[in-house]
């Protein structure tokens, strides 16, 4: 290599260097003061925790969920948090898998009262443990109901209205549970991949059409759900899952927030996430220029990471298997 080839790659090095850094320094959150953000499953866990942080960044916030009672404290939860006076919080309660028309119907109701939804958090959901065989047709049928139609009918919803304004966020809230199969998990990973692929679908169809979309993947979080959760997991599935840690809601809440309004596609809190978003990457959207070369990177060495914890979840699952048949 001539010296006169040296100084121009060192250049190149110099030149693609600053601009990341510009491309990050520069890169701006959207702001929500004053803007309408509806979260669903907001009357606890994360759900409850993205709406104090839409409070606390000025937003009107509307709280969706069944229970009356913890919808009635969120509410007053969020009224101790306001940051201006004529912020307005409120809820409603309304089963989003029920129908199309019940969710339509109430989300009319709340552009009418607010104003036009700018910002639709899907929390809602819920998990049942259980292999494949071990899971009833009933609770299959509800996880698809609760975890998938009941973030897309609102979805549906705000989708063409948004695009027509041009501008907008929706998140979808999945799991780590979208991104690969775990023992114990088959009903409900299906449920959260069906969410990673609707939302790779619409940020595809509509960020053209200046509409955000990021799909967050929270690892296990202390919320009530999880001690629901918990009640019904196999003993494989606790020792797999439980390796990554327990996170704080008011955390990964916080961090999906942050994370739509600077418009990334994957939402992800903690070096497990981080690797097993990189593995499981495939088609995903663009997420910058720093990211997409430490991926190119990355993936080769990180696949053999993959196949190292592949043999360990199986081996995880023999020795189970063997202390049930000595017991």
């Amino acid at each position: 290599m001539n010296h006169s080839t040296e100084i121009i790659l060192t250049i190149a090095g110099i030149v693609l260097v600053h601009g990341l850094i510009f491309y990050f320094l520069t890169r701006k959150s959207r702001l929500i003061k004053g803007k309408h953000v509806v979260v669903t499953g907001g009357s606890s866990g994360i759900g409850l925790w993205a709406s104090i942080e839409c409070v606390r960044l000025g937003a009107h916030v509307t709280i969706i969920a069944r229970n009356v009672d913890l919808l009635e404290k969120a509410k007053e939860e969020l009224e101790k948090r306001r940051v201006r006076d004529t912020q307005q919080i409120q809820f409603r309660s309304v089963d989003l898998s029920k129908s199309y028309d019940a969710v339509k119907t109430a989300l009319e109701d709340l552009e009418n009262t607010i104003g036009p939804i700018y910002m639709l958090i899907n929390c809602a959901g819920m998990a049942i443990c259980g292999t494949v065989e071990d899971t009833s047709i009933e609770d299959a049928r509800r996880l698809m109901d609760v975890n998938y139609f009941a973030t897309y009918y609102p979805t549906r919803y705000v989708l063409p209205k948004m695009k027509q304004a041009g501008d907008g966020v929706i998140v979808i809230t999945a799991s780590q549970a979208a991104l690969m199969g775990i023992y114990g998990y088959g009903a409900y990973a299906a449920s959260k991949f069906a969410l990673r692929g609707l939302a790779e679908t619409i940020a595809m169809e509509a960020r053209h059409r200046g509409v955000s979309v990021t799909l967050a993947l929270p690892a296990d979080t202390d919320t009530p759900g999880f001690e629901n959760e918990n009640r019904s997991k196999p003993e494989e599935t606790k020792i797999i899952s439980g390796s990554g840690g327990l996170a704080k809601p008011e955390h990964v809440g916080k961090r999906i927030v942050q994370d739509a309004l600077k418009g990334s596609f994957f939402s992800i809190m903690g070096m497990e996430s981080w690797i097993l978003s990189i593995l499981c990457v495939g088609m995903a959207p663009w997420r910058g220029p720093l990211l997409c070369f430490a991926q190119f990177y990355l993936l080769g060495p990180l696949r053999l990471i993959g196949l190292v914890l592949q043999w360990n979840f199986q081996r995880i699952i023999k020795n189970c298997a063997k202390q049930r048949q000595r017991t």
